[in-house]
């Protein structure tokens, strides 16, 4: 079990403003941020045993997230 949050912010905070200029002005950006908030809220449950789910479940939703905070970052880096 993780007690990190994995909140985006928290993961990037060198890119603070940008992200929340990008959440303002990009629907892209805006779709797979929120997203990725979606599946990371998932998977803090699954890792709580609020929201019991199977262990491959668990690790398909963490690939998920890594996943979309890579395609997020890209973003990042390229605004």
């Amino acid at each position: 079990m993780s007690d990190s949050q994995h909140d985006l912010v928290s993961e990037f905070p060198e890119y603070k403003e940008k992200i929340h200029e990008l959440k303002t002005n990009n629907g892209h950006f805006k779709s797979l941020f929120d997203k990725y908030h979606e599946v990371n809220k998932l998977v803090m449950a699954a890792e709580h045993r609020t929201q019991p789910v199977s262990e491959e479940e668990e690790n398909k939703m963490r690939r998920e997230r890594m996943s979309l905070k890579d395609e997020l970052y890209k973003i990042l880096q390229s605004s």
